[in-house]
């Protein structure tokens, strides 16, 4: 159990002290439990007020379009093929969501989309996978990030369903590290008389959250020298895709973006740019009127390629920025939290801060990426919606498309 007179003078230091308000109320198990999530939790990333973040110069970064790409698609491959083979390729599947938006209490990833059987959103991201490891010939180490929200129901529904047919051993879970949030004065929230509210630390903590679960041992002994990086919603992606990650390789590049051409100026997908002469990504609402119109000498978009958050990241580069000081973005959220009578009150407008990292900002600390454009309707149908735009409707008309049963 950590030490309340060391905890109690963390707290000082940041001037939290109010997060032991009900200590003499708690049962020893939540002593213990609270003074551990203190002992956890880094409090120097509270901030008081919304920051300014100051972007650089932006200008427009070439692209690998479908024409090359199709052109060079058996070269490409067969290099990304005999990464796979000698297993210097790994995944990491960021699976940290839950189903909220869909209607549903559980983690994004069990949701069934199925309409005459069951068909889970993680069910389709295997099966994506295996479309690869069947043809290399072996699998590959998958790396799954949750949270400490839905960690033991996306354990527990992947073991019940033996990964879809999935080689089990190559299947390693680590929790996505939390960041605290706070009022609008840098005051820590409570959630529970024993319990900081948190949140996760944004999407760019993956790579130090697999530091911290112990999953960079498995990297270094495996000789893992990719990672693919992926998010759980889009069930149309390739992973692990040998001509993405030949592509990148031969490019000798250090980072592939995996895009689509947008379908109109103004969709709501962050821009593959560069920024001060770095790859960098400037997120939808940031776009202005004129990065909107711009043109490139030949009179096509200059800014005409969204990100779909499918990577691929070389190992050694990004051990070299792990410890970096990522950038961190300030976000004005509906934190439930406890009201002065200590029950709990759920906000139906935004009442504070939470505070993350975006992986975005890792490509910008590295110094080349291959922007490798994939067919929409192939690669892109993401579900954030139940109906409508990128929804439950609209994956599914894609995986038809695609042959996939429902």
């Amino acid at each position: 159990m950590a030490c309340f007179e060391c905890m109690k003078a963390k707290l000082e230091k940041y001037g939290q002290q109010h997060l032991l308000r009900y200590y003499d109320e708690l049962t020893e198990d939540q002593k213990a439990a609270l003074l551990a999530q203190i002992d956890d939790t880094d409090f120097s990333v509270v901030r008081v007020g919304k920051s300014d973040e100051v972007r650089g110069v932006i200008t427009p970064i070439p692209c690998t379009e479908l024409d090359e790409i199709n052109a060079r698609r058996d070269e490409y491959e067969a290099a990304g093929l005999e990464e796979i083979r000698a297993g210097k390729v790994g995944a990491v599947l960021l699976a940290g969501g839950m189903g909220t938006r869909l209607g549903s209490d559980g983690p994004k990833g069990v949701y069934n989309i199925g309409v005459t059987r069951d068909l889970y959103i993680f069910e389709c991201l295997f099966r994506n996978l295996m479309d690869v490891t069947d043809k290399a010939g072996n699998p590959i180490h998958l790396f799954i990030m949750t949270s400490d929200k839905n960690h033991d129901a996306t354990v527990s529904f992947l073991n019940e369903k033996n990964y879809f047919g999935y080689d089990g051993s190559f299947v390693h879970f680590f929790r996505q590290e939390m960041a605290p949030a706070a009022d609008y004065n840098g005051k820590v929230y409570l959630e529970d008389k024993f319990r900081l509210s948190t949140s996760p630390n944004g999407n760019g903590g993956w790579y130090s959250s697999m530091a911290k679960g112990g999953m960079l041992d498995i990297v270094r002994k495996s000789g893992i020298e990719w990672l693919n990086v992926f998010a759980v919603d889009n069930v149309l992606q390739r992973i692990a895709d040998p001509v993405f990650i030949g592509a990148t390789k031969l490019a000798n590049c250090v980072v592939g973006a995996k895009v689509i051409k947008k379908a109109a100026p103004d969709e709501r997908v962050g821009v593959i740019c560069l920024e001060d002469g770095h790859p960098s990504v400037v997120e939808y609402y940031e776009l202005t009127d004129e990065m909107m119109n711009a043109k490139t000498e030949d009179g096509k978009p200059a800014y005409n390629f969204g990100v779909i958050l499918n990577y691929l990241f070389r190992v050694p580069e990004l051990s070299a920025i792990v410890d970096a000081k990522m950038p961190l973005h300030v976000v004005e959220k509906k934190i439930p939290c406890l009201d002065a009578d200590g029950n709990l009150f759920k906000p139906e407008k935004p009442n504070g801060y939470k505070y993350e990292t975006l992986i975005l900002d890792m490509i910008h600390l590295l110094d080349s990426c291959l922007v490798f454009e994939v067919e929409r309707k192939r690669e892109f149908a993401p579900i954030k919606n139940p109906t409508g735009i990128d929804s439950v409707e609209s994956a599914r008309e894609l995986l038809r498309l695609n042959g996939v049963e429902l």
